[in-house]
């Protein structure tokens, strides 16, 4: 048995606020694994997920001299987690909106000339060789959502996977396009 073991959250949290890089260690050793599955559970998105708990992990230590000794940690820690959840869940629905909003603006109130058409022209061709970059299986998610206009249970039902491995697909090619394409993807996506 590891003598950390033997040492309780808050006396965790004590050493914690005083600097103790071993009881910082403790502390994410013991709570990193079972905070990655609560937010794997509702995001299902790996990345994501690692993201959010370097995020929190990073924000402990930094913060650690704001530490309350006397908090329950593991509340804290899956409160926090939760919290960050939240956000990132809401920053997708506005984002989503934004995008929706704007192409809904731009298809009713353009008028194309012939320079904008052939720039337009321009513009899908590297949209579409930057979507041909995608892996195969994400590549056709995407495709079947986008250009057929099918929701996650029909290409689930298509493509004969869940519809979770559906929208984690549709998230994984809207991050690696948002990456690639720059302020280009607000406009498009």
């Amino acid at each position: 048995m590891n003598e950390a073991d033997k040492i309780s959250d808050q006396e965790l949290a004590g050493l914690l606020k005083a600097g103790n890089e071993r009881a910082y260690t403790e502390i994410y050793d013991r709570y990193n694994g079972p905070l990655y599955i609560f937010a794997y559970k509702r995001l299902h998105n790996r990345e994501e997920v690692q993201d959010l708990l370097h995020e929190l992990f990073y924000k402990l230590w930094v913060d650690r001299k704001n530490f309350p000794e006397t908090v329950n940690l593991a509340g804290y820690l899956y409160t926090a987690v939760r919290n960050r959840i939240i956000n990132s869940l809401t920053k997708q629905k506005v984002a989503e909106r934004h995008i929706d909003s704007f192409s809904n603006y731009l298809s009713q109130h353009a008028v194309p000339t012939a320079d904008q058409e052939l720039r337009s022209k321009q513009l899908q061709e590297f949209i579409d060789a930057e979507i041909a970059n995608l892996p195969a299986r994400t590549r056709q998610v995407f495709e079947l959502s986008r250009k057929m206009h099918l929701n996650k249970k029909e290409i689930a039902l298509t493509l004969e996977i869940s519809e979770e491995t559906v929208k984690s697909h549709i998230h994984t090619a809207l991050k690696t396009l948002k990456k690639r394409l720059g302020p280009l993807f607000f406009m498009l996506f």
